[in-house]
């Protein structure tokens, strides 16, 4: 993920990859030029997990957008022992099905369906289908396509005004193209632009085309059904969720990797360095503080009431429990990470001095019960910190 910063106007773009095992730990991080396309970064994690971990076998996961065609082709086959799991762009899946590999039909039914193309050779196909994805992509698109619509009208307006109105195909179409740009629903409309007028209008062919996929995602992997299931495939791809948890939280949430007031480029890497280690500690602090936080500490119970992976993750029976008692099993109040932590930087540690005597200790102030929970959780005695 990359991102700039302007600062007295120099500019530092930044682009950093951060690497996780399954459940979201991280394992690795690199810094890159901010230019640096995010595929182009694939070859160095391979060469990472290779040599410095010394690993034989792995499985890659990424998004559509770091594994693609080009690194599979690259980067990924030639290299014996590697494997990955994405998934197709849409493109791709529009293309199977007008060439009748997927049909709608097939999710009237089922949820998940294993299917095979010449295009993908060696390859398993798990094609999916989320109905509460699809009823969301759905909405979103209307809304998105009113919008737009809304913003063509003042565009058609600007060029019927009386006092200086919007004039010349060149200066129209840089408008119309600035807002499709920006909404990304320039596909939906047919535009009619002359020297002096604008105009447009649906294209609901174009629509329906792109209706009949929402919801559906296709997961693709070079591993046999022998090594993973389509179900743990399907999972583990979900597991890219947490990689997305780690981003959120070492960028903005906890950690605030950004913004950078660093220009060196070896105190940049330090930094996010020193971030990642960071969100190292609170992976760790958050598996162990669990019981009393609102996150889930009952996984097994989650897993148990999903209908099939492709449906939406459901809390535990205990995670639903905690949020609406706001009660941990031990009766002690529920706190988010961060409350969590601000309540646990109320313990001070006070150095006492007797003067006439010359003697000195340190004592640090009783914990609360859930502070004293909190530290038998992680396995930590506050009284070592007298040292």
């Amino acid at each position: 993920l990359g991102y700039s910063r302007d600062r007295k106007k120099d500019k530092l773009q930044v682009l950093f990859g951060l690497l996780c095992e399954r459940e979201g730990r991280p394992i690795g991080v690199e810094v890159f030029e901010g230019n640096t396309g995010d595929p182009r970064t694939l070859g160095s994690q391979i060469g990472k997990i290779r040599d410095s971990f010394g690993l034989n076998k792995v499985v890659f996961v990424g998004d559509r957008g770091m594994i693609t065609e080009a690194r599979i082709r690259e980067e990924l086959r030639p290299v014996e022992g590697l494997e990955w799991i994405t998934s197709l762009r849409a493109p791709q899946i529009r293309r199977l099905v007008q060439n009748g590999v997927l049909q709608p039909s097939l999710f009237d039914e089922l949820d998940l369906a294993e299917i095979h193309h010449p295009d993908f050779p060696n390859e398993r196909l798990i094609a999916c289908r989320n109905p509460l994805l699809a009823a969301e992509r759905s909405r979103k698109r209307k809304e998105m396509l009113v919008s737009t619509e809304s913003k063509l009208d003042e565009i058609r307006k600007a060029t019927k005004r009386d006092k200086r109105p919007l004039r010349g195909k060149d200066a129209i179409g840089m408008r119309v193209g600035r807002l499709f740009a920006r909404c990304k629903m320039g596909k939906h409309f047919r535009c009619t632009i002359t020297e002096d007028s604008f105009d447009y209008e649906l294209k609901p062919e174009s629509i329906k085309r792109e209706a009949e996929l929402d919801g559906i995602y296709i997961v693709r992997t070079s591993l046999s059904p022998g090594e993973m299931s389509a179900e743990e495939t399907v999972e583990t791809y979900k597991g890219l969720a947490f990689v997305e948890r780690a981003f959120r939280s070492s960028k903005t949430v906890d950690l605030h990797v950004r913004p950078i007031y660093h220009y060196n480029a070896d105190r940049v890497r330090a930094h996010i360095f020193l971030c990642m280690l960071a969100y190292y500690v609170e992976w760790h602090m958050r598996k162990a503080l669990a019981p009393i936080l609102f996150d889930d500490h009952d996984p097994i119970g989650a897993k148990a009431k999903r209908a099939s992976i492709v449906s939406p993750a459901k809390p535990s029976n205990a995670a639903q429990k905690k949020a609406s008692t706001k009660k941990s099993q031990d009766g002690l109040p529920i706190h988010s990470f961060r409350t969590l932590l601000s309540d646990l930087a109320t313990l001070t540690s006070n150095k006492v001095e007797n003067k006439a005597h010359g003697l000195s200790f340190v004592r640090i102030t009783r914990p609360t019960p859930v502070q004293q929970k909190a530290f038998d959780l992680l396995g930590v005695d506050p009284r070592l910190g007298r040292q």
